[in-house]
């Protein structure tokens, strides 16, 4: 079990400028009184949690919010932390669905969403006395659409990974030193990045969402998005883990499984994994570069008709 008192050994120039950038966060962290982690389960989040406690003790709490778009799998990963880290935690409830803003699913979905969740832990800060609340966005997150970054402003919610200058790989490699069980884990995001833009969310489409991920998951894929258009299902596979998906047995297997839940049509993206790849759209349709600064208007749904080029429907 890791201790706040643990110190990760560099074994290479990467792993040192990593620590250099930890023992900066560190510092940042020991200033405040106390501090809420907002905890997804997530790699940047579980790391931020492990931070927090080291330089705070229980004077941090971590906080795992818990509604229709937050898996249960994801829930399992904060779980699987907790057990052997023991920081201060809770699980809250909250509930972005019933905001028609968010349920109508334009491309500021996130913005409402986190609204949602600042909005209660501001509350739970404020009944608690704790100084502040912070979140786990990295440095390389700019360069991404992120509206609930925006959120996180209006909130004054703190950003120590980003103020750190901490990369995606230099958390994974910090985690990977203090022996956190995430440092490995594929990146995560909400049920809802999987429903194209303009397409409302329900807890329907969520449920099923879901089922069906959890059935690839069954199968042994580690990083992959089922992309929900309706009756269709368009599964984004890693690059290092498609080849097996495509194989005509697996293939006919993921489509079995995934009609299950309840789609009629099944397809693999031949593409393969992209991150982001629906906010890609975002900033196309609204001619913008990345950041929080000014809302898009909302793009057009990707095309997932079976003639589309080089998208084939599974029988």
């Amino acid at each position: 079990m890791p201790t706040p008192n643990a110190i990760p050994v560099a074994h290479n120039a990467n792993s040192a400028a990593a620590i250099a950038k930890q023992e900066r966060l560190l510092a940042e962290l020991r200033a405040l009184p106390s501090l809420i982690v907002a905890l997804s389960g997530g790699a940047d989040s579980v790391y931020l949690a492990w931070a927090a406690w080291k330089a705070l003790g229980p004077k941090a709490l971590s906080v795992t919010a818990i509604s229709a778009s937050y898996s249960a799998h994801d829930r399992e990963q904060v779980e699987l932390f907790l057990r052997d880290t023991p920081v201060e935690h809770l699980f809250i409830e909250t509930n972005e669905l019933a905001d028609p803003r968010y349920a109508a699913n334009n491309s500021e979905r996130c913005y409402f969403c986190k609204d949602e969740l600042f909005n209660a832990l501001d509350r739970l800060a404020s009944q608690r006395g704790i100084a502040a609340v912070a979140y786990g966005i990295n440095a390389d997150d700019t360069n991404d659409f992120r509206p609930g970054h925006r959120a996180a402003n209006e909130h004054r919610v703190l950003a120590p990974l980003l103020d750190a200058g901490l990369t995606k790989a230099e958390i994974r490699e910090l985690s990977r030193l203090a022996g956190l069980p995430t440092w490995d884990r594929p990146a995560s995001a909400c049920l809802s990045s999987r429903i194209p833009y303009g397409t409302k969310v329900t807890l329907e489409n969520l449920a099923q969402i879901e089922r069906g991920e959890a059935a690839l998951r069954e199968l042994g894929f580690k990083q992959f998005r089922l992309r929900h258009h309706d009756t269709l299902a368009l599964i984004e596979i890693a690059q290092d883990e498609l080849p097996r998906a495509l194989d005509s047995q697996m293939a006919a297997l993921i489509s079995s499984r995934v009609k299950q839940v309840g789609y009629r049509d099944v397809a693999i993206d031949p593409q393969g994994y992209r991150q982001g790849s629906l906010n890609l759209l975002a900033r196309i349709s609204s001619g913008m570069r990345a950041g929080p600064s000014r809302a898009p208007s909302t793009p057009p749904p990707i095309s997932t008709e079976p003639n589309t080029p080089n998208l084939r429907i599974l029988k």
